[in-house]
């Protein structure tokens, strides 16, 4: 790649569509090309901002993800934050930092791993920035749409309503930990894989819980269930008692022994399923479905008055539940 400008011009022509017509005649007035963007929202709508940094070494390793994976998944667990908000996903902006060796083929399949992505969440690329870096970096500002105070919040849990979560929890976790353990056989387990690289927020069902108003408060397990959850009791100053015999864990197969992971663990603990965790009062209970497209929806918990988050075991005793997922902050013991 010879010039920054050759660089722009090479994700302008990508990202362009048959669909771009009508994104500006529906709010886009500027995109791609100009020092900034300008963007006209429709009447009654209100825009849902989100920034996501994805960086090389800390998100996600070059010798092991392939650079379609990578554009592929740093758009797509931006766009879960627009899921968990109930909105739909509109535009993105996209600021990349790459080294000289990246400019080329490394360049080319990311890009088309993020162009992939973008048609799959209905996004249209409004701007951005590059830059010459060490490492690769890449942060994403993706903007949803939703009709105005219709947004869900973490804040919103009451004491009674019910915990719910989507999909099935530690698949994404095993998934990681196959590829980190060069386990043999990989393609065994495809769907363990694949869950960690290709993640699918889970659009169709935030938007659902958004147009039916019957989520009290929401949030995506991009850090782990027992992590998020905290945040949504911490913002609604409320508790949690989760039930772990209802908890859909992954299932370990036996030829992963070796790996000595615990499924409720996975399920509790590891990051980037990206399933949506939310609370929904009782009274609207009966709207919900128990799978929404492919998406099955289940009651984990309770919303509790004490403030304090507990996993009732499957042998009925009950213990404190800590936030033990990701963390970049944690210290390593």
């Amino acid at each position: 790649m010879a010039s920054e400008s050759q660089l722009i011009e090479s994700i302008r022509k990508r990202f362009l569509s048959n669909r771009i017509k009508q994104v500006i005649k529906d709010g886009l007035r500027v995109g791609v090309g100009d020092d900034a963007a300008v963007l006209r929202p429709r009447s009654g709508s209100e825009w849902v901002i989100t920034t996501d940094a994805f960086l090389e070494n800390v998100h996600f390793l070059r010798k092991i993800h392939e650079p379609f994976t990578v554009g592929y998944k740093a758009l797509s667990r931006a766009t879960s934050d627009i899921a968990a908000m109930g909105a739909r996903p509109r535009y993105f902006f996209l600021t990349l930092g790459l080294p000289e060796a990246c400019t080329e083929k490394w360049f080319d399949g990311f890009t088309k791993g993020m162009v992939r992505a973008a048609r799959e969440f209905g996004l249209v690329l409004a701007g951005g920035d590059t830059t010459k870096y060490p490492e690769v970096i890449i942060t994403l500002t993706v903007l949803g749409e939703l009709k105005r105070d219709r947004a869900i919040l973490r804040s919103g849990a009451k004491p009674g309503d019910l915990l719910c979560v989507s999909g099935r929890l530690g698949v994404a976790e095993l998934g990681l930990q196959v590829i980190l353990h060069k386990t043999p056989n990989q393609k065994r387990w495809p769907g363990l894989v694949k869950k960690h690289l290709y993640p699918q927020p889970r659009l169709a069902l935030g938007q659902w819980l958004g147009t039916h108003q019957c989520a009290s408060s929401m949030i995506d397990t991009s850090d782990g269930l027992s992590t998020d959850l905290n945040h949504i009791c911490k913002d609604s100053g409320v508790g949690a008692r989760v039930w772990a015999e209802k908890i859909p864990a992954v299932h370990v197969p036996p030829e992963l022994s070796a790996l000595k992971l615990i499924p409720l663990d996975l399920a509790l603990h590891g990051g980037e399923d990206y399933e949506l965790l939310f609370t929904v009062p009782k009274k609207f209970s009966g709207r919900l479905p128990r799978k929404l497209g492919q998406v099955p929806v289940t009651v984990i918990g309770e919303i509790t008055r004490e403030r304090k988050v507990l996993l009732v075991g499957t042998d009925g005793q009950t213990r404190p539940l800590r936030p033990l997922g990701w963390d970049p902050f944690r210290k390593q013991t």
